[in-house]
């Protein structure tokens, strides 16, 4: 009987919900495990990078309710390591505070399976700072205490409030909402001043999130009225004052908004980037995935390129596996002498920019008809155009160009594959009300996009679309459509920032 080595298990925080806020060693182990096993607070953005391959265990837990017991969460973790897998334990916040992580650990180590802890960011600091509080100032208080508010099961909040008080410390709870009549009620009787300056901040780092600021006396009272609910901090102390002073969050331009992002698998979104700079809480949602085709027809253009006289690309993708292709059948570049270059937009015109190319041809509006007829205005009559691209490219590119007498080699290179989201469902979120916007930078995008969310009401949210043909094919499923002026990176973003405006 063959021996199967062991595998290993990372114990990682995945920070309060903000995905920018994952680290990078978090990042790297995720991206790398056979099977991720997350909890209840982990942010969306993050379950959703969760790919198809990769084993996901949900073994969430809600206050009051456990649907998998801790023993049998330690008992998941060492089977799937036994199996030789690269196992990541992911966790809201940090793993060691308030998290049982030191439980799963003990188990770890009996069991005898190697692991490893990656720290996350606490939403005791976190999430007080997007609100504008710094948990210590020199002028007000020099100490910290992180107390959790989750009750035990015999409903008693285990908590020495007069010893708190003394401490004279900004005071932190954790998972307390449910508890904070009592958390109110213990630290006024235990001599704290009724005038003690506080907050409960619901949702930190996301765009959810709602900052309730009142004295102590008057806390409870205020929450209700704003209808808190968790998962919620609680912060008790004279740095709470701060909080309009230095706040910074809630006055980003996006601050306060979901936008969805859809994107191919592959590809890294600068937009994402330039969307969470401004305050956005963004899902990217990788609802395509596009893998190379084989093609004997293509193998044999690459061999006669000098016979082309322009070579077009629809896409970056289509770049990387036109190059691809040149190195897997001892081609390079010298091969497509004297063929000149034709791209759709700034990003295909980019990529190609990264093989040392420019970009002879590049029309004004970045979509398929317009680039056959910037083509078609300089005379391909009996010109051969190389068309390597989508197999599921517009056919409107080719059909102009025949029509103006050229000879064209339409040649798929790729394939558009759906991918569904493992660990979150596209659809209950749409449904839930917590996706404003989703933006479209194709077609494909919009079709794994419908295809991953089936049955979701889709007049929840904005579409943003890149360009005419994307907002059509949106438009087909019942979107409510907008589109940027410009079918470029940037001007989605600001079509994005307009969206938030007229909200």
């Amino acid at each position: 009987m063959e021996h199967k080595e062991t595998g290993k298990v990372w114990l990682a925080g995945a920070g309060p919900g903000d995905a920018g806020l994952l680290t990078c060693k978090a990042k790297k182990v995720l991206e790398s495990a056979d099977v991720v096993v997350y909890d209840h607070l982990v942010g969306r953005d993050i379950l959703a990078r969760i790919r198809p391959d990769q084993k996901a265990v949900n073994v969430g837990k809600i206050s009051g309710h456990h649907p998998i017991p801790q023993e049998e969460i330690c008992q998941i973790l060492v089977e799937e390591a036994r199996q030789g897998k690269k196992v990541v334990r992911l966790k809201g916040g940090d793993p060691f505070l308030f998290g049982r992580g030191g439980e799963e650990l003990l188990k770890l180590k009996e069991a005898g399976i190697p692991f490893e802890v990656i720290p996350g960011v606490t939403s005791a600091l976190a999430v007080p700072a997007y609100a504008g509080i710094p948990v210590t100032h020199r002028d007000y208080v020099s100490s910290l205490h992180i107390v959790t508010g989750h009750k035990k099961k015999n409903g008693e909040l285990e908590c020495d409030y007069p010893a708190l008080v003394r401490a004279g410390g900004t005071l932190v709870f954790l998972m307390g909402v449910t508890a904070l009549p009592d958390i109110v009620k213990g630290l006024l009787d235990a001599g704290m001043d009724p005038q003690m300056p506080s907050a409960v901040i619901q949702e930190g780092t996301l765009a959810g999130q709602r900052k309730v600021s009142a004295p102590l006396a008057e806390l409870l009272e205020a929450c209700r009225k704003e209808e808190i609910q968790p998962p919620a901090i609680i912060v008790v102390g004279h740095v709470c004052r701060l909080s309009e002073e230095v706040s910074w969050y809630e006055k980003l331009p996006l601050s306060g908004m979901r936008v969805l992002v859809t994107r191919p698998r592959e590809l890294i979104s600068s937009m994402a980037e330039r969307l969470r700079k401004k305050g956005a809480e963004v899902l990217e949602v990788p609802a395509i995935n596009t893998r190379a085709v084989k093609s004997d027809r293509l193998a044999e253009c690459l061999k006669e390129t000098k016979s082309c006289d322009w070579i077009v690309f629809t896409s970056q993708i289509g770049v990387r596996v036109f190059f691809e292709y040149l190195e897997e059948h001892g081609l390079d570049i010298r091969n497509t002498y004297p063929a000149r270059f034709a791209v759709i937009g700034e990003g295909t015109r980019k990529a190609l920019g990264k093989y040392g190319i420019r970009a002879d041809l590049m029309p004004e509006t970045y979509e398929g008809e317009a680039l056959a007829r910037s083509l078609e205005a300089l005379d391909v009559k009996g010109k051969r155009i190389l068309i390597p691209r989508s197999a599921s490219g517009n056919p409107k590119l080719t059909e102009i160009l025949e029509k103006a007498g050229a000879r064209t080699e339409d040649i798929p290179t790729y394939e558009t594959v759906y991918e569904p989201c493992q660990a979150l469902d596209i659809r209950r979120e749409i449904d839930a009300g917590r996706i404003d916007c989703v933006t479209f930078t194709s077609s494909s995008t919009v079709h794994g996009f419908a295809a991953v969310s089936e049955g979701a009401d889709y007049t929840r949210f904005t579409a943003a679309c890149i360009g005419r043909q994307t907002m059509e094919t949106a438009e087909s499923y019942g979107m409510n459509c907008r589109m940027a002026e410009k079918a470029t990176i940037e001007s989605l973003t600001e079509l994005v920032e307009r969206i938030q405006k007229d909200r």
